[in-house]
């Protein structure tokens, strides 16, 4: 199975640079309802991600009372907890699965590094859903 058949193209997911502000983060996590979003060199690689987790412990430890301090600050300041592994645009199945177990997403890059979109872990599993309903029909049997 090719995982690109359920990539998010990156035309349609949210993603900041790596030269954004604290701000411009909260502000387009807070738009696009996102708990956590992926980060890009200026030049469109895979960085990383950050999660409102670590904006929240970021903004306490640099004892920020007011939106406007945010402006100030860029958000490669801001430690990371942890950082979605990505995947590469020809990697299997088993090793998106393998991903997804732990992430919500499944950062997707080409052979240079570059960000090309995400796997949801909600198209995944829907997937793997419709695959045991067809076997188990198959089989004669029924999904509860």
């Amino acid at each position: 199975m090719n995982i690109l058949f359920f990539l998010i193209p990156k035309s349609e997911v949210a993603y900041i640079f790596e030269d954004e502000t604290l701000r411009q983060t909260l502000e387009k996590m807070e738009h696009r309802k996102y708990s956590c979003i992926p980060i890009l060199t200026m030049d469109g690689k895979y960085l990383g991600t950050i999660s409102e987790g670590d904006l929240l412990w970021g903004m306490r430890r640099a004892d920020i009372h007011d939106i406007k301090e945010t402006e100030g600050i860029p958000i490669m300041a801001i430690p990371r907890r942890a950082t979605y592994k990505p995947v590469h645009a020809d990697s299997n199945m088993e090793d998106l699965l393998d991903r997804a177990i732990n992430q919500n997403f499944v950062p997707v890059v080409d052979d240079q590094g570059s960000f090309i979109g995400i796997i949801t872990r909600k198209s995944i599993i829907k997937y793997c859903y419709n695959e045991i309903k067809a076997a188990q029909k198959t089989a004669g049997e029924e999904i509860h």
